[in-house]
């Protein structure tokens, strides 16, 4: 468990519930599900020495259950936010791979979450999380860097991180919390430009008309991803939308710690931030599911027109041949009484006629437009277009 002191002028740090009151600051207390696991009740102890809050049994068995959804509830001394962060460092080793035996996206073949409970009090933000945090990490070292407690990172590194320098410490627990939600909304950056890039390969392989689609185990597992992802959003978005109601519906006899009362417009407007990254993915999740159906549908539309058009050649060539075969099978039958029988010269006379008959059917057929030279020309025309639309939307997505 890791105990931060956050205040504009440092000090040093509260030990205890009443200096922790008369200071001028906040604690950020980080802890890991498995140190308090084994022993929660010390755990709460512990807590309580700090804070002088004390927390409730469920509040406590939500903050450690692995498999909690996106939640907010609040009492009357503080709010509880449980936010299902989206884990992008899959390990290599966890890689999927699908039985036709193609590897599918790495950060798209197994997707997972894990929880994340914030208790936010007046003078104290205690977080529970599942696993190693990058982004909780990367806040304790922007901390450190605004405190001069360690050099600042090179600029090229920055860029990778979700969480910008900060130029000032947070002003309260909700601050820190909401910049905390943002940075992990934000790691979806890192799926959704292989997964879109991905996707559009797979839109070109479907609708490619030379080409035979087999990696369908993998689509199918994209599709389940993105319908995953929609719900963690969707639950993701009820929960801050409670916050955000908590927050505006704050009044001198309302419940909660009072910690969304100091700056109170500031922090409407970072939970409104953070719900429109959180919406902002949930667009991108339905937008690329159906693409996806999309990309499908057309996939099937283009083989079924293929297989018209090899129908109607078969079509076109039985009905030439059948009065051919109708011709030689009269004249195969064994009967002297048939003209042109014992005429000299009646075999070629015969082929002669059937060419001319068979090239008269074809050019009726043709003048008819039943038959065409480009029998794929639909297909590789839906391709074509795909590809192009595709292309775009790699462009705008690289943007």
């Amino acid at each position: 468990m890791d105990v931060l002191w956050i205040a504009e002028n440092g000090g040093p740090r509260p030990d205890n519930a009443a200096a922790l009151a008369a200071s001028k600051g906040f604690l950020w207390i980080d802890a890991d599900a498995d140190d308090v696991t084994p022993d929660p009740e010390a755990w709460r102890e512990e807590i309580e020495r700090l804070t002088g809050e004390h927390l409730h049994d469920l509040h406590l068995q939500d903050a450690i259950n692995p498999v909690h959804p996106s939640y907010f509830d609040n009492t009357a001394t503080y709010e509880m936010v449980v936010f299902r962060r989206i884990v992008t460092d899959v390990p290599t080793s966890e890689t999927r791979i699908p039985g036709n035996g193609k590897t599918g996206i790495p950060l798209l073949a197994s997707l997972r979450t894990q929880p994340v409970s914030f208790f936010v009090l007046k003078h104290a933000l205690i977080s529970v999380r599942h696993g190693h945090s990058t982004t909780c990490e990367e806040m304790k070292r922007r901390l450190a860097e605004q405190r001069g407690e360690i050099a600042p990172v090179e600029r090229r590194e920055r860029s990778l991180s979700s969480i910008g320098p900060l130029g000032r410490p947070p002003s309260g627990p909700a601050e820190l919390m909401l910049r905390l939600l943002n940075g992990m909304v934000d790691k979806y950056l890192a799926l959704r430009q292989p997964l879109t890039l991905q996707l559009d390969r797979w839109q070109r392989e479907l609708l490619n008309p030379n080409g035979r689609f087999r990696n369908w185990l993998a689509l199918l597992d994209a599709r389940i991803v993105l319908r995953r992802l929609e719900n963690i959003s969707e639950e993701q978005y009820d929960a801050l939308s409670e916050l955000r109601d908590a927050a505006m519906d704050r009044s001198d006899d309302a419940w909660g710690s009072g910690a969304f009362d100091h700056r109170r417009d500031a922090l409407l407007v970072r939970i409104n931030d953070v719900m429109e990254h959180v919406n902002r993915v949930l667009s991108h999740a339905r937008r690329m599911e159906s693409s996806v159906e999309n990309a499908v549908q057309l996939h099937f539309s283009a083989t079924a027109h293929r297989t018209n058009e090899i129908m109607r050649i078969l079509t076109v060539v039985t009905v030439i041949f059948m009065p051919l075969t109708l011709i030689t099978g009269i004249f195969g039958m064994n009967v002297d009484d048939l003209p042109m029988v014992h005429e000299r010269g009646a075999f070629w006379w015969i082929i002669v006629g059937m060419v001319v008959l068979a090239l008269l059917l074809w050019i009726w057929f043709s003048a008819r437009r039943f038959l065409e030279t480009r029998p794929y020309r639909v297909a590789e025309a839906l391709a074509r277009k795909a590809g192009l639309r595709a292309g775009r939307s790699t462009d705008d997505t690289l943007m």
